[in-house]
């Protein structure tokens, strides 16, 4: 089962289960949350019981939980992820986000499987065969274009969502496709432990030794931001929108979480054959800004073609919102013309060349009018001295904005659902039923001696505004009607016990009806893989994902990149940016240029990080890039890398008799 086609879900991510139930109460119809091991991220790492709780609430809204168990799996590994895969299912987790096929080969019990990013799931003909194997949500690459989004949409059966992300950091690399954080340094992605090769500087040189590009952080892609096309991926198919960060903190998940609930919210008004595919309304309290949290400049990526500013070529680090300049410099401080107010701190920065030097404005003081709006004298809490190269004219930016922060540090939102309530009498006292927006009742009774009003008409009005009164509970109260034979008093003591039993009644009911969205069958017979061989790339790392793959039919397997057989040069990261392409040194762009006559051609160049040196190769029908390199000797030789240890590791690859 996969969410109702016409049902869109904003899907967040977290750290912590804290950061879990803030999401929710800022619109997130689901969250991403890393279990205790074997999750992409191996910082983010939370407890079955916390998950649990954390499932509890979300179910109140009719919120999912998913639990990432996105790496691949060492053989001796299978067993602990087998059991945990079962104590997740026991404490009420929605669905498992995976990457290794290894898991579906093993005794697991019936939990909705999502597809992991790391699956790169970039055609039409790998989107189908994992829907077919067993799938209900496939998470397709980042570097999809709206027509190859529509076109996977368009093969899948309409019990498969898809599920694209909309917002936060991009790997250069297609995901799952990139080894060059284990060939160096023995810390492997594919097993949430990156060393993010892709932020360093580098230098790139052409074939005949020239240097295109000094020491420039050429694989650093800008932040994706998918504000402008939400409408377009809805019409292209995708259902479920997510954000990328389970390493952010709390700020970063309220604001972009608040963010993309109340862009949805705008569309989902418009048109009204769509729907939230949780409950409530969710009233943010603040102003959402994606540019307050660090990013690394705004792109949209390949979604609506490819283009030559996706790159953040000049520093991998967060300057902010441009303030103003600086006017005047002094012994302890500075002055800045701002159009936006200052607070003591903010943090501040400039850069200097291509580096960026950053500031804590210890104190700040509005000294006057401005051209842009208004002087601010700045005491930073760094020497002036040591800043060096500021100067009058400066730009100044603001990557810390103290006041905004200290507000998402209180509370900055509320997510209610709609009840409408009903009070009735009987021989015994009174009945109080509430009835939410999903049609799930509840009811409560009072043993009371009812005692007619003197004021009837101020007794109703009392009575309506109490019950009302639901700002402790998750729910908020659309309607009161009084089904009374005449208007009782009803003392404010036991009108408010009942009011509060019936709305715990209503919350106990909700998480009860919640029904878990059941594991999607395999196709019988199982479908063909669409290949017939794997190279290393596959991510096969242990015997059961081999076994998953033959049953599939593929005849030939090559182990991963982590089981140390790939000791020469191979592509060690591919991906859709390409540097000919951001040089202008690309074939088809010299196409049909007067003078151009050809030289331009797809040669090898070199990118240089410190000792490290690998080959650029373009394959340009596809329009990709190939960052080759081999594994360094001392990582080679030492065991492939697994939590448990096990003796002896060997990995065989499958061939054919």
């Amino acid at each position: 089962m996969s969410l109702p086609a016409h049902h869109l879900e904003l899907l967040s991510p977290a750290k912590t289960v804290e950061i879990g139930r803030e999401a929710i109460l800022h619109g997130a119809d689901a969250v991403y949350i890393g279990g205790p091991s074997f999750g992409a991220r191996h910082n983010a790492c939370n407890e079955v019981g916390e998950i649990a709780e954390l499932v509890r609430f979300a179910h109140r809204y009719h919120a999912r939980i998913f639990v990432t168990l996105n790496t691949i799996l060492h053989d001796s590994e299978l067993e602990p992820a087998r059991r945990l895969v079962h104590q997740l299912y026991d404490a009420g987790v929605d669905a498992l986000i995976v990457q290794d096929m290894g898991l579906l080969e093993l005794d697991i019990p019936p939990i909705q499987l999502h597809a992991s990013t790391q699956c790169d799931i970039r055609s039409v003909d790998k989107a189908r065969f994992l829907a077919e194997s067993g799938f209900s949500q496939v998470v397709l690459a980042r570097e999809l274009t709206l027509n190859q989004i529509r076109a996977v949409r368009d093969a899948l059966p309409d019990d498969t969502t898809i599920e694209f992300f909309i917002h936060g950091a991009l790997c250069v690399a297609f995901s799952g496709q990139c080894n060059i954080s284990h060939a160096d340094t023995g810390r492997s992605a594919n097993r949430g432990d990156c060393s993010q090769a892709c932020r360093l500087p580098y230098t790139l040189t052409d074939g005949q030794g020239r240097v295109v590009a000094y020491d420039k952080h050429l694989l650093s892609m800008k932040d994706n931001d998918q504000s402008a096309n939400l409408e377009a991926l809805i019409d292209a198919g995708v259902r479920s929108f997510k954000i990328e960060g389970r390493y952010k903190d709390l700020g970063y998940v309220k604001n972009i979480t608040a963010h993309y609930r109340l862009l949805l919210d705008q569309i989902l008004e418009r048109r009204p054959e769509l729907a939230r595919a949780s409950s409530g309304r969710t009233d943010i309290l603040f102003t959402p800004d994606v540019d307050k949290n660090f990013h690394r400049g705004h792109t949209d990526y390949f979604v609506t073609g490819r283009k030559e500013d996706i790159g953040a070529f000049d520093s991998p680090k967060y300057v902010g919102v441009t303030l103003g300049h600086v006017t005047r410099l002094g012994p302890k401080w500075f002055e800045l013309d701002s159009a936006e107010p200052l607070a003591n701190g903010d943090g501040l920065n400039y850069m200097k060349k291509r580096e960026v030097v950053g500031l804590q404005a210890n104190v700040v003081e509005r000294v006057g009018p401005g051209e842009a709006g208004s002087v601010w004298r700045v005491f930073p809490n760094e020497p002036m001295a040591q800043l060096e190269g500021l100067k009058v004219g400066l730009a100044i930016n603001r990557n810390r904005d103290h006041a905004w922060e200290k507000a998402l540090t209180q509370k900055s939102s509320e997510r209610r659902i709609g009840v409408w309530l009903t009070l009735s009498d009987h021989a015994d006292g009174l009945a109080l039923t509430m009835t939410d927006e999903d049609g799930i009742s509840a009811t409560a009774q009072a043993a009371l001696t009812l005692a007619p009003a003197n004021d009837p008409q101020r007794a109703e009005a009392t009575l309506r505004e109490q019950l009302a009164k639901l700002g402790n509970t998750p729910f908020v109260a659309h309607e009161v009607r009084l089904a009374l034979a005449q208007p009782w008093f009803v003392p404010a003591g036991a009108l408010n016990a009942l009011r509060r039993d019936c709305a715990e009644r209503l919350d106990a009911a909700r998480i009860a009806a919640w029904a878990r969205p059941p594991r999607k069958a395999e196709v019988q017979p199982p479908v063909p893989y669409p290949e017939t061989s794997l190279s290393f790339l596959a991510n096969v790392y242990n015997d059961a994902a081999r076994a998953f793959y033959t049953r599939h039919g593929v005849q030939l397997i090559a182990a991963a990149y982590e089981a140390h057989q790939e000791p020469g040069e191979v592509s060690l990261m591919i991906t859709k940016h390409c540097l000919r392409f951001s040089y202008n040194l690309c074939p088809k762009q010299a196409k049909g240029v007067i003078g151009v006559k050809g030289q331009v051609r797809a040669e090898p160049m070199t990118l240089k990080s410190g000792n490290d040196s690998y080959t650029l190769k373009f394959d340009c029908k596809p329009c990709e890039m190939h960052v080759i390199g081999k594994i360094k000797p001392h990582i080679f030789h030492a065991a492939p890398p697994s939590i448990i240890p096990a003796q002896p590791i060997t990995f065989h690859k499958t061939r054919p008799a």
